[in-house]
């Protein structure tokens, strides 16, 4: 199984970026899918999770209203469109895949992207 991150990059505050994650190896529309980040010195959080088919979505508070996950199972890809970028938001951002419908918690996902980083300039 692969999970391939790519489109971080660098930012100003206020601007945009949008992530994508393909993954292949595994029946992709059987799988909940997430994005975590992980700032310097901190730990791994969740960001934004999927469910199956992509009717529902869960977001962490912090980037509610600003961040939007979507899929396309024909393609078997995640992304995650980030807008209002702050520099908070500055992190290595993870796709993840789930056999749970959707999650919050780390440990129920069994497989991981490589990452990539996101910076968001003030």
């Amino acid at each position: 199984v692969q999970l391939q991150a790519s489109g971080g990059g660098l930012v100003q505050a206020g601007g945009s970026l949008r992530l994508s994650c393909a993954a292949s190896g595994l029946t992709f529309n059987r799988h909940g899918l997430g994005w975590f980040r992980q700032a310097p010195g901190k730990e791994r959080v969740f960001v934004a999770g999927v469910s199956w088919s992509g009717n529902f979505a869960d977001y962490a508070n912090s980037v509610k209203g600003r961040f939007t996950i979507s899929r396309v199972n024909a393609k078997n890809t995640v992304y995650l469109q980030m807008n209002g970028l702050e520099p908070e938001d500055t992190a290595v951002y993870y796709c993840a895949a789930t056999v749970a419908w959707v999650a919050r918690d780390g440990n129920e996902y069994v497989y991981w992207g490589q990452g990539t980083q996101v910076t968001v300039s003030s």
